[in-house]
């Protein structure tokens, strides 16, 4: 566990949190939307733009090698921190969302009438969405794993919903809302029982749970590079190789070809074979830098810190009167959730009180959390969502509960 003095050596690499915020220290705890950066990140940015910005993977001339090898490189530290066998089963995308959809676009010709597809409930519109719009080209059907009213997901049902139409099953790891941890390896084994595909939504996950994804034996695992302190704009689709070499292409044009004539065109190997066009070379760049700053501390540090400061908050919050936080119960399952708490507060509208955090300095996320339908279950229009960093401290879980406090005092006032 990290001494105070640990805690702010960190959060010294982190310049905007000296910002002032409406005169306030800025208390930043919206990191499940995206997460600060370093200065090692920052600053590989400028690194890039001044010693090797060129084109990759096409150039003879130096400054092309140069950041073709960086990019390559990168793409080797994402296959090691995953745990993939190949580091050709990790495609750049521009983020978790375009990675799901290049999945459920190229998994076009592999579903017909009839067939079916399983999400869950809880799921960000990002594994909603490119599901329904495929299922209804294709005539296929989707399922829906229910959850129970603690927010968790019914196994039951699911092993209920699974049959020999399945096709691929898509879940998050962890819920953007919820912060609950999904125990996606029975859902993965009874999956492939079936003969079905598994796609993870590791969003949430890669700078809060260790991760292996052959441990996992998943099909295809996406996450973005904004949520673990790298750039936004730059994502990964990790796939077995054996399922990418069979999936048609989801964009078009240069780098992923391999010939083209005006009556044929063949593509490239993996897993240039997904990636069409000039790639986000800052952003893939940046990310290393980013990766390396996780690894320098250790997931499993800053994993075990930030359950610190969750257990912590849900102490202070539960005492507040009537709060409601979403999927915990007390003393129950703590050990199943991330560093995430939603939650509202009776006769409150949850815009109100966060436009009051914002004021005293505190960034939270306020709204539907790109998940209407589980809004729906818990019949809200919104929540206000709390998320934790290794750079956050007691003492701003301390001021945050000293500040909802005083929202709710003034909102019940007026």
């Amino acid at each position: 566990m990290f001494s105070e003095k640990e805690i702010q050596k960190i959060r010294n690499q982190f310049p905007i949190l000296k910002e002032k915020i409406y005169s306030n220290p800025l208390v930043y705890v919206d990191n499940a939307a995206t997460t600060q950066k370093p200065l090692q990140v920052i600053q590989a940015s400028q690194n890039y733009y001044s010693t090797m910005n060129s084109n990759v993977h096409r150039g003879l001339h130096y400054l092309s090698h140069k950041a073709t090898l960086y990019v390559e490189n990168v793409r080797k530290k994402i296959q090691k921190f995953i745990h993939a066998k190949h580091s050709y089963e990790i495609i750049f995308t521009k983020g978790t969302t375009e990675s799901i959809n290049l999945v459920a676009s190229s998994m076009d010709s592999f579903i017909k009438k009839g067939d079916e597809i399983i999400i869950s409930c809880i799921e960000h519109h990002s594994n909603i969405v490119p599901w329904q719009i495929l299922c209804k080209k294709k005539g296929a059907i989707l399922k829906i794993i229910s959850i129970y009213e603690n927010g968790f997901l019914k196994l039951k049902n699911f092993e209920f919903l699974i049959s020999e139409r399945t096709k691929i099953i898509s879940i998050s790891h962890i819920s953007n809302v919820l912060g609950i941890i999904n125990p996606v390896k029975n859902f993965i084994e009874k999956a492939h029982e079936y003969g079905a595909l598994v796609l993870i939504d590791g969003a949430q996950v890669p700078s809060n749970l260790d991760l292996d994804v052959q441990d996992l034996n998943v099909d295809f695992y996406v996450f973005s590079a904004h949520k673990m302190y790298g750039p936004t704009g730059i994502g990964m689709l990790y796939g077995k190789e054996k399922i990418l070499e069979k999936l048609d292409p989801y964009q078009f044009g240069g780098e992923m070809i391999k010939n083209v004539s005006f009556n044929k065109t063949t593509y490239s190997d993996l897993p240039f074979k997904f990636e069409a066009g000039t790639p986000n070379i800052e952003g893939i760049v940046v990310w290393g830098a980013a990766i390396d700053f996780v690894n320098e501390i250790g997931v499993s540090n800053i994993e075990s810190y930030k359950k610190k400061l969750l257990m912590y908050a849900v102490k202070r919050l539960s005492s507040i009167d009537g709060i409601q936080l979403y999927g915990y119960e007390e003393g129950r399952n703590i050990d199943k959730k991330s560093s995430i708490i939603s939650f509202n507060l009776d006769k409150l509208h949850y815009f109100d009180v966060g436009s009051i955090l914002d004021r005293l300095g505190i960034a939270v996320r306020t709204g539907h959390l790109c998940a209407q339908p589980l809004m729906n279950f818990f019949k809200v229009t919104g929540m206000i969502r709390v998320s934790f960093s290794v750079y956050n401290t007691l003492k701003e879980v301390d001021y945050l509960f000293k500040c909802i406090l005083k929202a709710k005092k003034i909102l019940l006032k007026n």
